[in-house]
């Protein structure tokens, strides 16, 4: 039997109008769908003292906000990130533990392209279709600048990266502080380029991830679908976890930076400077 290698971008199963409908939404929607349910379930059955799936949720919510405590220490921006956060970190979980489920990648349409009839699954793991990771990591980036110019102000918010403020006042200070403005100003510009790069990084390694674990699978359930493919399962299970906690703590890193303000850290530089002149 021949071996096929899933292609790198999601098939088209059907058109509504011009727009694509592709196996990756599929996923995407029955994620969206049980999320939905959930929800619903939860919002009819609250107890006072928690029970079944209650507990479990609130167990849940408790859990992810101690963990982003941590990171923000502020228990109120905390509160703030914990619907972003959180739905990011459940939402790529379930996604890509849902495309373990046995059909998923087997069970599709047989269409002739070329001449050459190809399997094309109905369902997909979301995240192994690159469109899926770059719109959520473009959320996440520029969710993150919209929370800083809520919080910090938008003059504070720019100054991040266009210091031109800081220019401005060290007219007044001298000569060397004219250099050292104009090198921070240098380095904002680093961190405005930057602010694309993490588009770029989270949403390449979240598809490389997912989408080298499927053609991992593909390929050990082609040579031996008895025993082997197994530990691999576990693996994906476990590469799931990590992808979707590495995607919302990066995301939960940037809401904290873009809620800091750029006075906080001029404040902290020179606390530190004052600390090592006493030393």
């Amino acid at each position: 039997m021949e071996l096929v290698i899933p292609p790198a971008a999601a098939e088209s199963l059907f058109h509504v109008g011009h727009f694509p409908i592709t196996n990756s939404m599929i996923n995407g929607w029955i994620a969206v769908v049980f999320f939905v349910v959930i929800a619903l379930i939860l919002r009819t059955k609250k107890n006072i003292v928690p029970k079944g799936i209650q507990n479990l949720a609130e167990g849940l919510v408790e859990f992810m906000l101690s963990e982003i405590q941590k990171v923000t220490g502020d228990t109120k921006r905390s509160r703030q990130f914990l619907p972003i956060v959180g739905t990011l970190f459940l939402f790529i979980l379930f996604s890509n533990w849902i495309g373990l489920f046995p059909g998923t990648g087997s069970i599709g349409i047989w269409e002739t392209k070329e001449g050459v009839k190809e399997l094309v699954p109905l369902l997909r793991p979301a995240a192994s279709d690159l469109n899926f990771t770059l719109a959520i990591a473009v959320f996440a980036v520029v969710t993150s600048h919209l929370i800083g110019l809520t919080s910090v102000g938008f003059m504070n918010h720019v100054s991040k990266f266009f210091n031109l403020r800081g220019v401005w006042r060290s007219i007044k200070k001298g000569p060397i502080a004219i250099v050292v403005a104009v090198i921070e100003f240098g380095v904002g510009l680093i961190e405005a380029v930057s602010e694309l790069a993490k588009v770029v990084s989270l949403s390449l390694r979240l598809f490389g991830n997912v989408f080298a674990g499927e053609v991992l699978m593909t390929v050990m359930l082609g040579l031996f679908s008895v025993f082997l493919p197994i530990p691999f399962i576990f693996l994906e299970v476990l590469v799931g976890v990590i992808q979707a906690t590495v995607f919302s703590m990066l995301t939960l890193a940037y809401l904290t930076v873009a809620t800091t303000s750029h006075d906080d850290h001029e404040e902290e530089h020179a606390a530190e400077a004052t600390e090592t002149v006493h030393a």
